[in-house]
């Protein structure tokens, strides 16, 4: 979840030349909205042929501990864990744009508040 090239190696770039970060899968791939805490629903993508490096990505207990231990803070801050990671994103100096996904209609709004 995190990526020392981006955070520590492009810093030059951000601050020397005033580059912008363009932001790709702000929720790990759904990670960060906290639905994959207890396991992969059966209609999730990462149980399709193909996507076992995605299924392997989102059971990782490492990163799980990580998404657990951002849900207290979500939860203070009266936020859901997917709005808690696109804020962030958006309030990072510097991230200039933030491309976020959906498969229905109801997680846009919730990507948007």
């Amino acid at each position: 979840l995190h990526r020392d090239r981006v955070e520590k190696e492009y810093a030059r770039l951000y601050e020397d030349i005033g580059l912008g970060l363009t932001t790709w899968s702000p929720l790990a791939s759904g990670l960060l909205t906290g639905k994959y805490n207890d396991g992969i629903p059966a209609d999730s993508r990462a149980n399709l042929p193909g996507y076992e490096w995605l299924k392997a990505m989102l059971t990782d207990p490492k990163r799980l501990a990580i998404v657990r231990a951002l849900q207290p803070i979500a939860n203070d801050l009266g936020c859901t864990m997917s709005q808690l990671a696109i804020a962030w994103c958006v309030k990072n100096p510097h991230v200039s744009t933030v491309i976020t996904g959906a498969s229905r209609v109801s997680q846009v709004h919730e990507n948007m508040k």
